[in-house]
């Protein structure tokens, strides 16, 4: 059983799935995508460990916004962020310091 398993992560983002499953997409050039989903696109990450960074979808953060969806950077976590519906996927990414790419 392996113990450790390496990964290319330099950030991860927790992104609520009730909240964003609430909004029933909402992102993406055309509105249809989720937070998540939306944002690893822009950023053309690749999927999994062999991402340069790490969006992670979780069942539900608590906060429960209207009209937005709640994410946490894990590396900065004493403050969360709202992403409101339609927010310019640019601007999420330099406040989560995501770099495109």
């Amino acid at each position: 059983m392996k113990l450790r398993i390496h990964s290319n992560w330099d950030h991860t983002v927790l992104v609520c799935a009730k909240c964003s499953k609430k909004l029933d997409g909402g992102f993406g050039p055309k509105g249809r995508q989720p937070l998540a989903k939306a944002l690893r696109k822009h950023l053309g990450l690749k999927k999994g460990r062999k991402g340069a960074a790490g969006i992670v979808e979780v069942k539900c953060l608590g906060v429960c916004p209207r009209g937005a969806v709640t994410v946490v950077d894990a590396g900065g976590p004493r403050e969360w962020l709202l992403v409101p519906k339609g927010a310019d996927l640019d601007a999420v990414a330099e406040e989560l310091g995501l770099a495109r790419g």
